[in-house]
């Protein structure tokens, strides 16, 4: 390909990063002023302020752009995360002017944590949870107690979270903070003074109502999937369920299709969990990943029950472009059916920007010599750009490929696994994704397992006399 053809995807990375820039830039400037607001610093000591704000938010790029790029990628994620940050610490310059310095109890810091982590993961929502504290910090004469408890409180928060889908766990999550607040709360006040107090008691009302506002987070979260184009566990859980419009659409009218993508789900859920991934989008994820072919079932091979293909008869460019078109008719349908833009993303790069080489090979055997010809059986992409993306892309082809194993053993499943992986990784697709070589590993590994489990050896009944 010549440098003309990445040239658009170069410019809308370009237009991401200045957009990441100005947001960065503005929130770092909205802290500053939020911090400095009322204390009439020196020129010196306001230059020292944005120094040290600066670098905070430069060790949470540096965190997003090594860890969760993903999210850099996409504008409104980062919006989301800064607003998060600014609000509440706007919120505490509020409570701070306005009353008494214990009402900074009151605020439900929790919240950052319980979102984040609803949308994101644990090490996102902790780094953020950090980030915001440590900014707050500045507003407090002494900010020891504050960081400690609410830090404290918040890794309780996200520990509570495991399967954060589910509505009681909210609630479990509330307790929890309520009882971390008192418990940290107790050993502070018998450090400081030695006994407890009235001003204790005071306080741990408080805390008691903090616990209670983070029941907010529930609405909010809906209230941020409308707004961000978010995606929460509630919300994958209801989408997985089989049951779903689509999914039944695809189960009647492209069956094999729908039985290929369950098996893609079991695959890639398994892999999905070893190396720390988002299981539940990606069992969503694969789910919808090849509804597509809803539009033209009887032209693939897991939806022919005849033997008969309709590609025998056809030109091989015109057969790579009706199997290419599932990506597209699938985005479409996609759309249609207003799914969410981060389950998209598992329709369009599933195949990234692979060769459909079946017919590429009896296109090329049919007229030898021609040059170029890579371009009328190239799937359109993009390469996936998550974990969750590329594992459902390597389950794809793994499980696809399972089916013309003419024997069924450990020695020729690992064959397998590791060649469709290896072409995958020769191809390039996977250079967007932060995969470790010991995550590819551990796939592999998920892959063989699962695909061992589903073509173990049983045992041959006797015929019934």
């Amino acid at each position: 390909m010549t440098g003309l053809t990445y040239f658009p995807k170069e410019l809308s990375s370009l237009k991401k990063t200045l957009i990441n820039f100005i947001l960065f830039l503005s929130t770092i400037g909205g802290v500053v002023v939020t911090l400095a607001l009322d204390r009439k610093l020196t020129i010196p000591e306001f230059f020292g302020l944005l120094i040290v704000v600066s670098s905070v938010f430069v060790i949470l790029y540096l965190f997003l752009f090594f860890f969760r790029r993903e999210v850099l990628s996409v504008n409104r994620k980062v919006f989301f995360i800064l607003l998060a940050i600014i609000a509440f610490l706007v919120s505490t310059r509020v409570v701070t002017v306005l009353s008494s310095g214990d009402l900074l109890y009151l605020i439900p810091f929790a919240i950052i944590p319980v979102t984040i982590r609803t949308f994101y993961d644990a090490r996102l929502a902790l780094f953020i949870l950090l980030v915001t504290i440590i900014l707050t910090g500045f507003l407090l004469p002494d900010p020891f107690e504050f960081i400690f408890i609410s830090f404290s409180t918040g890794m309780a928060a996200i520990f509570a979270l495991n399967n954060n889908y589910r509505k009681i766990r909210l609630l479990l999550t509330v307790l929890i903070v309520i009882a971390s607040y008192a418990v940290l709360w107790t050993g502070l006040t018998l450090i400081r003074e030695g006994s407890l107090s009235s001003a204790y008691l005071r306080t741990l009302l408080l805390f008691t109502g903090n616990g209670f506002l983070v029941l907010i987070s529930y609405p909010l979260i809906f209230l941020f999937e409308q707004n961000f184009l978010l995606l929460s566990d509630a919300t994958m859980l209801e989408l997985s369920d089989t049951n779903q419009p689509i999914l039944r659409k695809l189960a009647t009218d492209a069956p094999g299709s729908f039985q290929h993508s369950l098996q893609v789900s079991n695959l890639a859920e398994e892999a999905a969990r070893v190396i720390g991934a988002n299981v539940l989008l990606v069992r969503t994820g694969s789910l919808y990943h090849d509804i597509g072919k809803i539009a033209n079932p009887e032209y693939f091979v897991e939806n022919q029950t005849d033997g008969n293909s309709p590609h025998d008869k056809m030109d091989p460019k015109e057969s790579a472009r009706i199997i290419i078109n599932h990506v597209r008719n699938g985005v479409n349908l996609a759309k249609n059916y207003k799914l969410p833009v981060q389950i998209i993303d598992f329709i369009r790069m599933h195949h990234g920007t692979t060769v459909a080489y079946y017919f590429f090979k009896k296109y090329i055997d049919l007229h030898p010599g021609e040059s170029h010809p890579e371009k009328y059986f190239t799937y359109p992409g993009p390469k996936p750009i998550s974990k969750e993306t590329a594992v459902v892309m390597m389950a794809d082809a793994v499980e696809a490929a399972s089916r013309s194993l003419s024997e069924y053993n450990e020695e020729t499943i690992s064959e397998l696994v590791e060649r469709i992986i290896y072409l995958q990784e020769q191809d390039g697709q996977f250079t967007e994704v932060p995969l470790t070589y010991k995550d590819m590993s551990e796939i592999k590994d998920a892959f063989k397992r699962r695909l061992g489990n589903i073509f173990h050896a049983r045992i041959i009944y006797p015929d019934r006399l």
